[in-house]
């Protein structure tokens, strides 16, 4: 990690299906417009956090949640000189859409910051129950901290809008570039496939998908890469199969989406569940609430 003080930990538990953890501290870290295909309910425990979403900046401080609903672009960034320390879930859809039967359509977070120092205190009290392997609390407590979560701050996702003729543009070139991800065309060549102008293009990308091309196009082979190193692919052929030049060009990037390098992202995701391979990350980056007991107020 950039700066001795900064820690990071991103790892999975087996017996938390499609859920990712991270535990990190950060001071110089910045992380680049990036999406999750997962949600993303990051609890600070000190410090602040700014990122952009949506249009503008917020900021999320101790006790606050930073919640980010999947394939929404955002950013991140220390809002303090001394930087922010979080703990993180990433849920799946699917895991989220399990604990509500009251909202209609597709379940999701209403504001990006929510200031509620129990749920804070959930997510922290899920990765320490992991920590101590102790399955049933980790199971138990994510479940009241989504049900909580969508409860203050849930809501339906709003619908995808009409097939106009610029979405169904963007559309088709983001199918280009994933299938073309490690030897991509230029803007104006990909334009001219499809029958429009580099202008128009990007005009449509972005309505689309939140972010120009190269842009989405980083965030596609950190994702695909992240794939293959679960797989168990080395970093450097990884780097290569995505389209990066080179190892150092896949942790540039992987690092200021991810959080953590390519090889110590996969020494904890080929063999989740093998704790303690980061030997002073618990002494460093502590949980901001010690209990794990399961809450009976919800």
């Amino acid at each position: 990690m950039a700066g001795s003080s900064e820690r990071a930990r991103h790892w999975r538990y087996p017996e938390l299906p499609g859920v990712d953890l991270l535990r990190a501290r950060y001071i110089r870290k910045n992380f680049i417009r990036h999406t999750h295909e997962n949600f993303v309910i990051a609890a600070i425990a000190d410090g602040v956090e700014v990122f952009h979403h949506r249009g503008s900046d917020v900021s999320a401080g101790a006790g606050a949640l930073a919640l980010v609903n999947p394939d929404t672009p955002h950013t991140g960034r220390a809002g303090v000189p001394e930087g922010w320390r979080y703990g993180a879930l990433y849920p799946s859809p699917d895991v989220v859409a399990a604990e509500t039967t009251t909202l209609r359509g597709t379940p999701g977070f209403v504001s990006p910051v929510l200031d509620d120092p129990y749920a804070a205190r959930l997510v922290h009290q899920v990765l320490r129950a992991t920590d101590e392997g102790n399955a049933l609390a980790a199971d138990t407590l994510l479940r009241v901290a989504v049900t909580r979560l969508l409860r203050l701050n849930g809501g339906a996702l709003p619908e995808r809008r009409a097939r106009t003729a610029g979405a169904l543009i963007a559309t088709r070139a983001r199918a280009v570039l994933e299938e073309r991800m490690a030897r991509p065309p230029t803007l104006e060549r990909l334009a001219r496939d499809l029958g429009t102008s580099p202008f128009a293009l990007l005009r449509a990308f972005r309505d689309a998908y939140g972010m120009p091309p190269h842009t989405w196009l980083t965030d596609a082979r950190v994702r695909r890469a992240r794939l293959l190193l679960d797989a168990g692919t080395a970093p450097a052929e990884a780097a290569v199969a995505v389209g990066f030049t080179d190892q150092p060009h896949l942790n540039r990037h992987f690092t200021r989406i991810v959080g953590v390098p390519p090889g110590a992202y996969q020494r904890e995701h080929v063999n989740p569940g093998g704790r303690g391979r980061v030997p002073d990350e618990r002494k460093n980056v502590q949980d901001a609430d010690r209990p794990s007991s399961v809450p009976s107020r919800t």
